[in-house]
């Protein structure tokens, strides 16, 4: 049974590997891998003196830290909220709604932020409510556009998010509450000292893989967000390598930004798992 499975890994995970010898070679459509011109690290010097790929690298970093800052606590917050409803038929819509924002696409997502953010668009409306009298189109403001697609991201992934945590949760031995109730808990004391310490591996595992994709922004949602006004602040790495390598065509220098980027999230990865361990009484959650 498990064949099928392995053939499939070693397919599509282990054969493309050979396709990262691209990043070493002067790789053309009209060559194979294996006859292109061999040129070393010269792909890797040439991405170390381009000032685009350092500003892609910025924009990453700025979104991905907003995204950690922010996306990271409130699917836990979120989760505890909703675990701690008592109204069950309350309790699954709530779960419902905020899971919705997952099941939606970039595209349709994308179109409605940039209605909402428009000249003309919701945000600006509310504002005028406020007697906050604003015309502007956010989209277009460079210095916005980090805590516009970090914002949104979280908003529609925080719901999603909250699954491991509430699956987590649910094993918990109740028990724990009960006692922690005849010692005179209040409710904010049983999350603090039985909730939230019982959910600890799930939460040094997410937060170990979160670090680890801190270079991997998401592409979808950056190219149908960025335009020409917010570009220098919206292009990412993976919106970069994109167009360097198929829109250009210049796929060695594309796989070589790829190959840096994965082996600093290998690096990452392994880095925060030490750390994790060392707060987890050296014991690994991977």
């Amino acid at each position: 049974m498990a064949i099928p499975g392995v053939v499939y890994m070693i397919i599509f995970s282990f054969i493309p590997i050979y396709g990262l010898t691209m990043a070493f070679k002067n790789y053309t459509v009209i060559d194979s891998i294996s006859n292109a011109q061999w040129v070393g690290w010269e792909n890797f010097q040439i991405i170390l003196a381009d000032k685009y790929f350092w500003q892609s690298l910025v924009n990453t970093l700025g979104i991905s830290f907003l995204k950690l800052a922010f996306g990271f606590i409130l699917p836990i917050i979120v989760a505890i909220m909703i675990y701690e409803l008592r109204d069950s038929v309350f309790k699954r819509a709530i779960q419902t709604i905020s899971y919705l924002p997952h099941f939606l696409s970039w595209i349709i997502l994308g179109g409605m932020l940039i209605t909402w953010f428009s000249s003309n668009g919701m945000i600006n409306q509310l504002l005028n409510v406020f007697g906050i009298v604003s015309q502007q189109n956010y989209m277009l403001d460079v210095g916005k556009y980090w805590w516009i697609a970090a914002l949104s991201d979280v908003w529609k992934e925080a719901g999603w998010g909250t699954i491991l945590y509430l699956a987590t949760m649910s094993k918990i031995d109740p028990t724990f509450y009960e006692a922690a109730k005849m010692d005179g808990a209040s409710r904010m004391r049983q999350i603090w000292s039985i909730t939230i310490p019982m959910m600890k591996n799930i939460i040094s595992l997410n937060f170990i893989l979160t670090m680890s994709g801190l270079f991997n922004s998401n592409l979808d949602q950056t190219l149908v967000l960025m335009n020409s006004q917010n570009q220098p602040k919206a292009e990412v790495i993976n919106s970069y390598v994109y167009r360097v390598g198929l829109m250009q065509g210049d796929f060695s220098y594309a796989t070589a930004v790829g190959l840096g980027v994965s082996i600093v999230s290998v690096v990452l990865l392994v880095i925060t798992n030490l750390i994790t361990k060392k707060l987890n009484d050296n014991r690994s959650v991977l």
